[in-house]
């Protein structure tokens, strides 16, 4: 079957973006979806995601059928210098550990393309001082909207690993001003394994039953973590058994 975009999602991207995801899909390999909650991911959510490099926002932007806006780096919106000297000293050199002087030479060309397909994302910028207000206000915007926030906030401090080791907490941030502006919106944990080209989505929680438990943000951070890392460990055979078997008794 061939992969469809629903009008919705047509809505958030321009024209020219889709037209180069379209081409894009052409040579990476579709991404399975399994939805633990047997249902895609409501509109207006909030996902916390790892990061598995450029797999897992890849994946979700080319296959992810649903309307929503990613955080990232404020310089991987501020143009062409910034993103140059973001990818190759942050990205590739302390994250993927390459040789700098390598990163430096790849990024030559690596990113001008980046700064063209990160220019059709919408990114919402993230910020590391004050303006992180600005953040906070336009993903609450984009929540209303009812279009999705896709956040990666693994500590990739050691690089991207199989096994995460901590999340910030700036996810806890957007989730109290939602609550202190009567949006309860449902918060799901996801995982991206990159070797299976497969893409698990936990059951959502709402913001209210999550972080109105009494618990501080670092102790939330930590269980949605471990939450994660359990989504990369699953076994998923057994539950593509009930699927069939439940879908065996509804034709019956």
């Amino acid at each position: 079957m061939s992969y469809q975009e629903t009008e919705k999602v047509k809505a958030t991207r321009k024209k020219w973006f889709r037209g180069l995801k379209k081409f894009m899909r052409l040579f990476i390999k579709p991404t399975k979806f399994v939805f633990l909650d047997g249902e895609p991911i409501k509109d207006g959510s909030i996902v916390l995601s790892n990061h598995a490099g450029t797999g897992a926002p890849l994946a979700f932007e080319l296959y992810g059928n649903l309307p929503f806006r990613f955080w990232g780096a404020s310089e991987m919106n501020s143009g062409l210098i910034a993103l140059y000297k973001y990818q190759t000293r942050v990205y590739y050199h302390e994250r993927k550990h390459w040789n700098l002087h390598l990163a430096r030479l790849f990024c030559l060309l690596a990113s001008p393309l980046t700064n063209i397909f990160y220019k059709g994302l919408r990114l919402i910028s993230t910020y590391r001082d004050m303006r992180f207000k600005k953040t906070l206000s336009e993903s609450l915007e984009t929540l209303k909207n009812k279009e999705s926030v896709v956040i990666f906030p693994e500590d990739s401090t050691k690089g991207y690993l199989d096994e995460l080791e901590g999340f910030h907490e700036g996810f806890a941030s957007l989730a109290s001003l939602c609550l202190k502006k009567d949006l309860n919106v449902p918060l799901y944990v996801a995982y991206y394994r990159k070797s299976e080209k497969t893409y698990v989505i936990g059951k959502p929680v709402l913001l209210s039953e999550l972080f109105e438990s009494g618990q501080t943000r670092a102790e939330i951070a930590k269980m949605l973590c471990e939450r994660c890392n359990e989504l990369g460990k699953m076994d998923l055979t057994d539950l593509e058994s009930e699927k069939r078997e439940e879908k065996t008794e509804t034709v019956a």
